[in-house]
C-alpha cells in the first residue's frame, strides 16, 4: 500500500512539472515579464558585432539602443509594457546568420531590426517568415531581403537606386566615360550593387571592365594592375568596411589616381582611419548627413546622439572612436521607432499582428518621412553623396541626388 501511495504521488508531482513546462512555452513575449512582474515586450537586434561588418552593425546597433533609451516603453491595450532589447551576432556570415535568426526566435521576440549587410538578412529572412515574426532591414538594400517574403520591411532606399545614383554622379560630375567595378564573389551586397551600377552606367553610354576577388583576400595587385592598364576613368567597388583600407590603399599605392566610388558601407571611420592620406577622390553615397538642417528632427537627433556617444567610453569605441554620426545609426534609430509605431497600431505583441500594421506606419523620421510601398521597401529617393577629407579625418557632404539628375 505504501508502494502504491509512494509511485501516485510521484506521478502527481511529475503531472504538476509537466503542467508548468507546457504552460511557459505557451506564453507571448508580453506574458512572460520579468522578475519585478512587470509587461515585457522584446525586440531582436540582429546584427553583425564581428567579422567583416561588425563596425558598420556595431554603429546600427547604436542608433537602436539610443533610441530605447530614449523611449523604453510602449503602450499596448492601456497597459504599459517595458521593451526588452534581445542582440545576437550574426558574425557578417550568411550560415552563422541562419543560427543567430533561430535564436531570436527562440527568445520570443515580436519584431526583428536588422541587419547590416544584405547577405545576412537574406540567410535570416525565411527563419522570420516561418516563424511569423516581422523583421525592419536598416540598411540592408539588396532588393532580395524583402522579395517574396511578406514579413520583411526596410527603411533605406534600394540598390538599383543607389547604383543610378553613383553611376550618374560618374558621368555627370566626374565625367566619366569607362568604369572598372571590382566586386566581391558571392556577396549579394557587392555583386548586387555593381550589377546595378553597370546597368545604369552603360545605359548612360558609358564603358565597362569588371573583375571579382574573394572573401577575405587581401592582395589586390592582380585586380589593381588590370585598372592601372586599362582606361578606366572611375573605380566602383561596393565592399565590406574591412577590404576598403586595402583596396583604397594598394590602388594609391600602385600609382593609380582616378576617383574611387562604392556606396553606403564605406561611411565608417574605421575605412578613414586604416586608409589613412591614400583614402583621396573616394565617393559614396549614403542615407543621412549629420550636417543637414532642414530636417529639425535630424538635427535634434544629431545633438542627443553626440551627448549620448560622449556620455559613454564604450560608446564612442563601438562608433569607430568619434562621435561622427554614422547614417546607419540614424536608420536604426528610425527603426526602432517605427518597431514602436507599429506595435502601438496593432495594439498587440504578436508578430502578425505588428506585421499588418506595418504597411500603414507613416513615421518622420530623422532621415526622412518613411512609408512602405507593397513590397515592404521605404519609399526614399533621395541619396546623400560624400567624399573622405583626409586632411580633417572625416565625411564631407558634397550633394544630394536622386535618380533624375
Amino acid at each position: 500500500m505504501k508502494k502504491l501511495l509512494a509511485l501516485v504521488a510521484v506521478l502527481a508531482m511529475a503531472l504538476a512539472i509537466c503542467a508548468g513546462c507546457g504552460g511557459d512555452t505557451q506564453k507571448t513575449p508580453a506574458q512572460q515579464g520579468n522578475a519585478g512582474g512587470d509587461k515585457v515586450i522584446k525586440i531582436g537586434i540582429f546584427e553583425p558585432a564581428s567579422g567583416e561588418n561588425g563596425p558598420g552593425g556595431k554603429q546600427e546597433v547604436l542608433g537602436i539602443r539610443y533610441a530605447h533609451s530614449l523611449q523604453p516603453t510602449v503602450e499596448i491595450n492601456g497597459e504599459t509594457y517595458n521593451v526588452e532589447l534581445v542582440e545576437v551576432d550574426n558574425q557578417s556570415d550568411t550560415t552563422k546568420a541562419v543560427s543567430a535568426a533561430q535564436n531570436l526566435v527562440a527568445s520570443n521576440v515580436s519584431v526583428i531590426l536588422g541587419s547590416y549587410g544584405s547577405g545576412v538578412s537574406i540567410a535570416g529572412g525565411d527563419t522570420f517568415k516561418t516563424a511569423q515574426i516581422p523583421a525592419i532591414g536598416i540598411s540592408c538594400t539588396n532588393p532580395q531581403v524583402t522579395e517574396g517574403n511578406d514579413y520583411y520591411f526596410r527603411v533605406c532606399f534600394l540598390d538599383p537606386f543607389q547604383g543610378t545614383v553613383m553611376a550618374n554622379f560618374a558621368k555627370d560630375e566626374l565625367q566619366a566615360n569607362n568604369a572598372f567595378i571590382i566586386t566581391q564573389l558571392g556577396d549579394d551586397y557587392s555583386a548586387g550593387l555593381g550589377n546595378y551600377f553597370k546597368q545604369a552606367f552603360t545605359a548612360l553610354e558609358g564603358n565597362v571592365q569588371e573583375a571579382q576577388f574573394q572573401t577575405g583576400e587581401t592582395d589586390f595587385n592582380a585586380i589593381l594592375t588590370n585598372v592601372l592598364n586599362s582606361d578606366a576613368d572611375v573605380i566602383f567597388a561596393p565592399s565590406s568596411i574591412q577590404t576598403a583600407p586595402l583596396l583604397i590603399r594598394q590602388a594609391r599605392e600602385m600609382g593609380i589616381t582616378i576617383p574611387i566610388l562604392a556606396g553606403d558601407t564605406w561611411e565608417n571611420e574605421s575605412i578613414i582611419l586604416n586608409a589613412g592620406d591614400k583614402a583621396t577622390d573616394v565617393y559614396l553615397s549614403t542615407f543621412f548627413d549629420e550636417n543637414d538642417t532642414s530636417n529639425p528632427a535630424a538635427a535634434e537627433f544629431v545633438s542627443g546622439f553626440k551627448g549620448w556617444l560622449n556620455a559613454d567610453p564604450a560608446n564612442l569605441t563601438n562608433n569607430g572612436g568619434s562621435d561622427g554620426v554614422a547614417a546607419v545609426s540614424a536608420l536604426g534609430f528610425d527603426s526602432y521607432n517605427v518597431a514602436l509605431e507599429a506595435i502601438k497600431a496593432a495594439n498587440s505583441t504578436e508578430g502578425t499582428a505588428i506585421r499588418d500594421a506595418l504597411p500603414g506606419v507613416e513615421h518622420t523620421g530623422v532621415t526622412g518621412s518613411i512609408t512602405f510601398n507593397e513590397t515592404g521597401d521605404a519609399n526614399k529617393d533621395m541619396a546623400y553623396v560624400k567624399t573622405i577629407d583626409v586632411e580633417n579625418g572625416n565625411f564631407k557632404f558634397l550633394k544630394t541626388q536622386t535618380v533624375g539628375e
